[in-house]
């Protein structure tokens, strides 16, 4: 049994002995690492609570979670979003109603609404006044759509803002181009490396 373990470590401390080599070149690279270290920016604890924090707080109101994140240049878009659909939504509720009101004073069987006209026949017909109220509805419930829309965005964009905030961007992990010049056919060869150091 002895034996046969000395044959085997034998064979493995001779293999290496024995075997052939290939004609090889080396290209050796001198690279130099520079670590600076950035002390005016200080490092923020890690808070798992902060998403949902600026989230919570976008939700109550529109804007807090972005003051939360320091994003205060996004503040003036979220109210100009949510201020253009509530200014059109009453824009058209004020034309439906002025639609509706006209078509049915003209059931009622009166020709004095602003949509009449001096002479004998309408300026818009019944069928023209149905079809603005129609578009008036339609309109009304896009801006309804634009101001909630803008709303939730206010909502995931602290939510995000706070998770990306909160990602380290170190040095440990990089991920850079790699150009190499092969040597056998003289042909530029293209790849990504991605380095990832241990402290």
């Amino acid at each position: 049994m002895k034996n046969n373990f000395l044959y085997i470590f034998l064979l493995f401390l001779a293999t290496p002995l024995f075997a052939q080599t290939t004609d090889s070149l080396t290209v050796k690279k001198d690279e130099k690492v520079i670590v600076v270290t950035d002390s005016l920016l200080p490092k923020e604890e890690y808070n798992p609570l902060a998403p949902a924090k600026a989230a919570f707080y976008s939700a109550v109101i529109p804007g807090l979670g972005q003051v939360y994140n320091k994003k205060y240049w996004k503040i003036p878009i979220i109210y100009a979003g949510m201020a253009a659909g509530i200014y059109f939504y009453k824009q058209q509720d004020k034309d439906y109603d002025s639609f509706r009101n006209a078509y049915k004073r003209r059931l009622a069987g009166y020709t004095d609404d602003e949509y009449y006209g001096n002479g004998a026949e309408p300026l818009i017909s019944n069928d023209r006044l149905i079809n603005a109220q129609k578009s008036a509805q339609k309109n009304k419930d896009l801006s309804i759509v634009v101001t909630v829309a803008f709303y939730l965005l206010n909502v995931v964009d602290a939510n995000v803002d706070a998770h990306l905030r909160q990602y380290e961007v170190s040095e440990d992990l990089s991920l850079v181009p790699n150009f190499e010049m092969n040597p056998f056919n003289a042909q530029t060869q293209y790849g990504m490396s991605l380095t990832y150091s241990f402290k």
